[in-house]
C-alpha cells in the first residue's frame, strides 16, 4: 500500500511541471502572420489587380484562409476583367498582368486556362511579348506556368524561359533589372522562378547556388535587405519565398543569420499592431509590403510544416469549367483596363517603361509584376 502511494505521489511530482508550465508563447512572426490573416479577411472581397488581388489571394489561399466566397468573388472579378482586356492579352504591353492573374485563379481552385472562355496561359505564348519586360517577363512566365504544370504554347518553352533567366545573371552571381549590382529582390524572384530545377539541371544548380552566396552577402546586420538603397520589409518577402522553395530554412541556416536575427526576425520588425506590415521601418501599414509579408510568412509555414512551396500549387484542386475555350489570336494586344481593374504595376516590377516609373520604383522599390 505504501508502495503504491509513494509510486502516485511521485507520479503526480513528474507531471507537476508539465501541467503548471505556461505555454511557449508565440515568436513575432507568428505573430504577425496570425494577426495579418486575420486583418487580410476584413479587407473586403479581392478584385483583379495588384494590391487587393492576386497577392492577398494567393497569401490567404495558400494559408488555408481563403473562403469560397472570397474566391468566387475574385473570380468574376477577373471575368469582368478578361471579358473588358478583349484579348487573351491582358495588357498589351505587360505579360506579368497574364502571370500574376493565372496565380491568383490557380491559388483560387479556378482554371486559368479558361476564363469566361479565354485561355489566359495562351498570352504567354509568344517569346518576344513575354521578353518584352525585360527580366520580369521571364520569370513570371515560367513561375506562373509552373504553379499547376499548365502546357506551354506557341514559341515559349520552358527550356527558352530557364536559358533567358540564366542568361540575364550578373557575373558577381545576382540579378538585377538594370545595371552590375545584385538586387536582392530580382536575385531572389530570378531563384523562385528556376527553384523547381534545382535538382535536376546543372546549369541551374550552379546559378542558383552563386545566387544563394550573394543574397548571404547582401544581407545587413539586421537580418534584413535593401533594394534602391532603402532597407524595406519587400526584400525580406522575396528572400524568404526564394529559400523556402529551395528547401532552406531562414531561421536556422547560419548564411541567413547575421548578428543573431534571422530574416524572419527583421520581417517582423516591419509588422503593424493588429495586422499588416510596413514598407520602411518608420513608415504606415502598407497594402503590398502587407501582402507580400504575409504571403511569404505563409510560405515559411508551409515550408515547417511539409506542404508545397508557395507556388506550387498542385496540391490545389482546380474547379472544372465547362464553358467552351473561345478561339483568339494570342498576338492580339490586350486593352490596357480602366478604373479599379487597372492594377498597380509595382513592386515585382513591370519594364521601367519611363523616368517617372524609375522614381517610383526607387521610392517605394517595389518591383512588383
Amino acid at each position: 500500500m505504501k508502495q503504491s502511494i509513494a509510486a502516485l505521489l511521485l507520479a503526480v511530482l513528474v507531471l507537476l511541471p508539465a501541467c503548471g508550465a505556461q505555454p511557449v508563447p508565440e515568436a513575432p512572426w507568428q505573430t504577425a502572420c496570425r494577426e495579418t490573416g486575420a486583418y487580410l479577411q476584413t479587407q473586403g472581397a479581392p478584385t483583379a489587380g495588384s494590391i487587393g488581388g492576386e497577392w492577398a489571394v494567393i497569401g490567404l489561399s495558400r494559408a488555408g484562409l481563403l473562403s469560397d466566397t472570397a474566391a468566387r468573388s475574385y473570380e468574376r472579378s477577373v471575368e469582368d476583367y478578361v471579358q473588358q482586356a478583349g484579348s487573351v492579352r491582358l495588357h498589351h504591353a505587360k505579360s506579368t498582368e497574364n502571370s500574376r492573374t493565372i496565380l491568383g485563379l490557380t491559388a483560387a481552385g479556378c482554371d486559368a486556362a479558361n476564363v469566361a472562355g479565354v485561355d489566359l496561359t495562351a498570352g504567354l505564348s509568344d517569346m518576344t511579348f513575354v521578353r518584352a519586360q525585360g527580366l520580369n517577363g521571364p520569370i513570371w512566365a515560367l513561375i506562373a506556368l509552373d504553379s499547376h504544370n499548365y502546357p506551354t504554347m506557341g514559341d515559349v518553352t520552358r527550356e527558352k524561359l530557364i536559358q533567358v533567366i540564366l542568361d540575364a545573371q550578373l557575373s558577381n552571381g545576382g540579378w538585377n533589372l538594370s545595371g552590375n549590382d545584385a538586387d536582392p529582390d530580382m536575385t531572389a524572384m530570378a531563384i523562385q522562378s528556376l527553384a523547381p530545377y534545382y535538382k535536376e539541371n546543372e546549369a541551374v544548380k550552379a546559378a542558383v547556388d552563386k545566387a544563394l552566396d550573394v543574397l548571404s552577402e547582401l544581407q545587413l546586420a539586421t537580418g534584413g535587405f535593401g533594394s534602391w538603397g532603402t532597407e524595406n520589409s519587400e526584400s525580406c518577402a522575396q528572400v524568404i519565398v526564394a529559400l523556402t522553395a529551395l528547401g532552406i530554412d531562414p531561421a536556422k541556416d547560419s548564411r541567413f543569420i547575421k548578428n543573431g536575427l534571422t530574416i524572419l526576425d527583421a520581417l517582423a520588425s516591419y509588422y503593424v499592431d493588429g495586422g499588416g506590415f510596413r514598407h520602411i521601418a518608420s513608415g504606415d501599414r502598407d497594402g503590398m509590403a502587407t501582402e507580400q509579408g504575409y504571403y511569404a510568412l505563409a510560405a515559411y509555414y508551409r515550408f515547417i510544416n511539409g506542404q508545397t512551396r508557395l507556388y506550387d500549387m498542385s496540391d490545389v484542386t482546380i474547379k472544372a469549367n465547362d464553358q467552351p475555350v473561345q478561339p483568339t489570336d494570342p498576338t492580339t494586344p490586350g486593352t490596357p483596363a480602366t478604373g479599379d481593374n487597372q492594377p498597380v504595376m509595382l513592386w515585382f516590377g513591370s519594364v521601367l517603361i519611363s523616368g517617372a516609373a524609375i522614381l517610383l520604383l526607387a521610392q517605394k522599390k517595389k518591383k512588383v509584376r
